[in-house]
């Protein structure tokens, strides 16, 4: 029977509402190289690029609006009664939040929040952001940085994510390459527990062969189908999909 369920969700479902993918085929991130603005070093290097960088991503949040996938995941969350909807997210946009969603772990930080590393302190942040700001917490001397999870450095919420996933009876994977550690052995983990496993992707994905079921196409427009009969019918339509070839 199917009672909890944890959904992961990454870069496809936020490139349909016109946010760039992380890599993109150039190498590069939003025109930038990641070792110059996704590495502590960066920051330490040069903070007023790296700053500027997250601000410029900051701002562009306001042109751009989650769309039916980010919508599907938050009525799943607010209608399923039969368990917990857990959701974590590789993405550090708010996509999700403006769509409604609760019980979200941003794995990768939130381009909405900065933080100070002495105190631990986070703060909600919709505004540019100036190098080396002192903390407002303890009063920390250039020490406030982007809440962000960069290369070298361990993601957040991992022993909540990882409880959750031992738990889970269905895991769905949206818009995720399967290629990025650790949420890259998500599916293996909820698959070991003898969770269902549904992908959501415009192709087969690296960790495909740990997927019991796919569903390939724009995940706007099959998640939300998806949803609609995983709310009608629950576990009868899960058993009803055809496996993946």
């Amino acid at each position: 029977m199917i009672k909890n369920i944890v959904i992961l969700t990454g870069a496809g479902i936020s490139a349909e509402s016109g946010i760039p993918v992380f890599r993109s085929e150039t190498g590069l991130w939003e025109n930038h190289r990641i070792e110059d603005v996704c590495v502590p070093s960066a920051l330490e290097r040069d903070p007023a690029t790296v700053e500027n960088f997250y601000n410029t991503m900051r701002r562009n949040l306001h042109n751009v609006e989650p769309n039916p996938a980010h919508f599907a995941v938050a009525r799943l969350q607010k209608e399923w009664k039969k368990g917990s909807v857990t959701l974590v997210t590789q993405n550090i946009d708010n996509l999700h939040e403006r769509a409604g969603s609760e019980n979200l772990y941003h794995m990768h930080g939130s381009l909405t929040e900065i933080y100070c590393p002495r105190c631990g302190t986070v703060f909600p942040c919709d505004r540019d952001v100036a190098p080396r700001e002192d903390c407002p917490h303890c009063g920390a001397k250039g020490t406030v940085r982007p809440h962000i999870v960069f290369f070298e450095e361990i993601p957040y919420h991992m022993e909540e994510i990882e409880e959750a996933l031992w738990s889970a009876d269905l895991f769905l994977a949206v818009g995720t390459s399967g290629v990025v550690y650790p949420a890259a052995g998500f599916a293996r983990i909820a698959a070991s527990r003898g969770a269902v496993n549904v992908e959501f992707n415009l192709s087969a994905s690296e960790q495909a062969g740990y997927f019991r079921k796919s569903v390939y196409g724009k995940a706007g427009t099959t998640l939300p189908k998806f949803v609609d009969s995983l709310l009608k019918d629950g576990d009868s339509f899960i058993e009803s999909l055809p496996a993946r070839s």
